[in-house]
């Protein structure tokens, strides 16, 4: 009987302890509506939704994400996969972009010739230090650009973030260079291609319903273009 009662204990205190845990596990399910579809200064397409669903628990992410055009059906479909571990200010991960537009003209996902796929392979790292964060990105396998010499770019990119506050609206500041040639993203050397500000603020419809709207002026230096994207943010 005693074994029986210990028994019991053990079951119950394993069920609290999975039940706590299950309720650390964090969900993320949103989309983003922009009227224009910029990244890293580069034009990526028309208007857009752009859906995120995500999970994570104690430090440890995996998110999808996607890019669909609104209206124009020959904008690239995208769809991006990440892993992703946190910890302190420090976080790296791996991504996994695919678009329906690249080496494989019939714009099949599960196809990972390594000359012949749509997906790119990308790494990064980063340190969130409080007034700014700094992230590095490179492209290690896929359907990455090329350098001068017509071999792989290994294509990196490296961005600083400065969020502040001013006139109770959220701003960040943001900063990207491009340190070598590759043709994915158009230059040839060297290149400052992400020169932006952004602002974001939560409209309130009612009590308990609002909506997060942010616009964001960019530019790129590079290749001498500006953007002005308009954007809000659904979430349950």
């Amino acid at each position: 009987m005693k074994k029986i009662v210990l028994f019991a204990m053990g079951l119950v205190a394993s069920a609290t302890t999975l039940a706590q845990d299950t309720e650390k596990i964090e969900t993320n399910i949103s989309a983003d509506f922009v009227n224009e579809y910029v990244w890293r200064g580069q034009d990526l397409g028309s208007a857009a939704v752009q859906p995120t669903v995500g999970i994570g628990y104690k430090g440890l992410s995996l998110t999808a994400w996607g890019s669909y055009g609104l209206t124009n059906t020959a904008d690239a479909k995208e769809l991006d996969l990440t892993i992703a571990y946190s910890i302190g200010g420090l976080n790296i991960g791996i991504t996994d972009y695919w678009l329906s537009e690249g080496l494989d003209p019939n714009g099949r996902y599960f196809k990972y010739d390594a000359h012949g796929t749509n997906h790119v392979f990308e790494a990064n790292i980063g340190y969130d230090f409080g007034i700014m964060s700094l992230q590095w990105y490179t492209n290690f396998a896929g359907n990455d650009g090329i350098n001068k010499d017509g071999k792989r770019a290994y294509s990196s990119y490296l961005e600083a973030d400065a969020p502040f506050k001013l006139a109770g609206v959220s701003w960040t500041a943001t900063a990207g260079i491009v340190p070598w040639g590759t043709t994915s993203y158009g230059n040839t050397g060297f290149a400052i291609t992400n020169v932006s500000l952004r602002a974001e603020k939560e409209i309130q419809i009612t009590d308990s319903f609002s909506i997060p709207i942010f616009g964001q002026v960019a530019g790129n230096p590079c290749s001498q273009k500006a953007y002005l994207v308009l954007g809000i943010t659904l979430h349950p």
